[in-house]
């Protein structure tokens, strides 16, 4: 199975085909994760750089672990620590890296755009890990196995995100690869946390919670980001979570069951509270689960057959 796409940038413009494709992948290697075993020698002797130019834990340690299991070589890279604290340029460090022969780069960066233009610096993969507001295309690769995985399909399903839409990388690409795979997506939140003119991406909108849940099947809860965020934007925390927390209260109000989703990390009683993110109809684990075998996938589809 090839994919047409040679780097995972974002999720825009990506083929329905190139998803089902990671995702059956995906799952073949969820399998690999339970067995007793879990290393396979699927990248052995290709070598991939870690560029995190920003703080992460779930996803950095999630594509460590899977460059691990599929026994590739990789290279974690602090910037604070680089060259790049001396003066080099953003290009000048890159080049210099992958004259080094690197395979393939997976990169965070706090700027949007980075990782498009890190692709055409290097001779290499290039896999986005988050480039500040834009895109952030395994998390929501991850998203759809978990939500294939719980409920079966995607087509169809009726998924709302909840919260600061405005400064997520994982909303943006959510949008993308649920409405490219049939879902139907309902932003939900604030009007100073939704982007003016959103609905052009052929997404519903609402500042009222419980249209939301009336509405969805599966919810994907945001934290609110303090650090990207200027102040004014909402009135408090405690103001916040009385109109959009995610509480058993408001969903004992619906008879059907709602799947609960967050990317991480949880702002507990305010977002959403600790029943509800560790309750039966929680896949927050899953997804964390899930985020190592999608990645796996996605390294091994668009390395693996290179030489």
């Amino acid at each position: 199975m090839n994919l047409s796409i040679q780097n995972l940038i974002g999720l825009e413009g990506v083929p329905a085909e190139d998803i089902s494709i990671i995702l059956d992948t995906a799952f073949s290697f969820r399998e690999v994760l339970e067995r007793p075993v879990k290393k396979v020698p699927t990248l052995k002797g290709k070598t991939i750089v870690n560029l995190f130019f920003e703080n992460s834990t779930r996803t950095k340690m999630s594509f460590d672990l899977a460059e691990k299991r599929l026994s590739a070589d990789s290279i974690s890279f602090s910037a604070s620590s680089s060259s790049l604290s001396k003066g080099e340029t953003f290009k000048d460090t890159i080049k210099n890296l992958f004259a080094m022969k690197m395979d393939a780069v997976v990169m965070r960066h706090p700027t949007p755009g980075a990782a498009k233009l890190l692709s055409g610096f290097v001779d290499a993969v290039v896999i986005n890990a988050g480039d500040g507001t834009h895109e952030h295309p395994t998390q929501a690769i991850l998203d759809m196995m978990s939500i294939k995985e719980k409920l079966g399909e995607l087509k169809g399903l009726r998924v709302s995100i909840i919260g600061d839409i405005k400064h997520s990388r994982v909303a943006l690409s959510n949008i993308y690869g649920l409405k490219t795979m049939g879902a139907e997506v309902m932003l939900c939140g604030p009007p100073t946390f939704i982007p003016r003119g959103i609905e052009s991406l052929g997404v519903k909108v609402t500042h009222n919670l419980q249209e939301a849940l009336e509405f969805s099947d599966v919810i994907n809860i945001l934290r609110i980001q303090q650090e990207r965020m200027g102040t004014g934007l909402i009135p408090s925390l405690r103001e916040y979570r009385k109109v959009y927390g995610i509480t058993r209260e408001k969903l004992s109000k619906f008879q059907k069951p709602i799947t609960i989703m967050h990317p991480g990390p949880i702002n507990r009683g305010v977002e959403i509270d600790s029943d509800v993110a560790d309750g039966e109809h929680s896949i927050i684990l899953d997804q964390v689960l899930n985020g190592v075998a999608s990645r796996m996938a996605i390294l091994y589809l668009l390395i693996g057959g290179k030489n």
